[in-house]
């Protein structure tokens, strides 16, 4: 039963630094609420039990805000105390459980799928890592993931215009047996020192959901949350 999760909360939020000055990015506030209350929520209604909450920037008005509970979640705070990279941010906070199956999300972004489906493809398909993917169109904001017919990751593409493609829609669920092909670095990208190089050595898949996506990284982005998430 998967009913713990990961939430990367520890964003500084350059780009977002024109709109909202000194407060982590999970912590931006959309319709009076911190970002990040919305990424809770959503985890509570999914059968999320146990949040561990990865923080560096500003973490105080983090754990301040939320502290040890919320909708019935208990939440426990993994602080890094230097930039540690998305991928040493996960390694360091799956020490705060020994769940065996977890839920890794970021707390910038909202894409609101049905975990316990993703789950039961995560299942059928004896994956150590599913990546829920969102599809485009007419973008260049994201890189793009390849997936062949059995739902294996083939590989990932760098940034460019594309007329369509499925990205990265940044919510995971991960079996702990991940960690053992770790990179022995404290700091280290999730992304790209991970995912892109454990192509086939990491039993990978990625399933497709076209559910509602937001990513608040951008002023634009931001803006577009005040309006859609009333």
């Amino acid at each position: 039963m998967l009913d713990t999760a990961i939430i990367l909360a520890g964003g500084f939020g350059t780009r977002l630094q024109s709109v909202v000055k000194d407060l982590p990015k999970p912590m931006a506030p959309v319709n009076g609420k911190p970002f990040l209350e919305y990424v809770l929520k959503y985890c509570a209604l999914n059968g999320i039990t146990k949040c561990i909450l990865s923080v560096g920037y500003k973490s105080d008005l983090i754990q301040n805000y939320f502290r040890n509970k919320f909708l019935n979640m208990e939440l426990e705070y993994c602080v890094e105390e230097n930039p540690l990279g998305t991928g040493g941010a996960i390694k360091a906070a799956m020490k705060f459980t020994d769940a065996e199956e977890i839920l890794i999300l970021n707390g910038d972004t909202f894409f609101d799928v049905p975990v316990n489906e993703m789950y039961l493809l995560h299942k059928k398909n004896n994956s150590d890592l599913s990546i829920a993917l969102k599809p485009m169109k007419n973008f260049d904001r994201y890189g793009i993931v390849n997936i062949e017919s059995d739902f294996s990751i083939s590989g990932f593409e760098e940034k460019a215009f594309r007329i369509d493609g499925n990205i990265n829609g940044g919510i995971y669920i991960a079996n702990r047996n991940m960690m053992n092909h770790f990179p022995d670095s404290e700091k280290f990208s999730f992304e790209k020192e991970f995912l892109e190089t454990k192509i086939g050595k990491v039993e990978m898949s990625g399933f497709v959901f076209d559910n509602y996506f937001i990513d608040i990284g951008i002023p634009e982005d931001y803006q577009k949350a005040q309006n859609e998430f009333n």
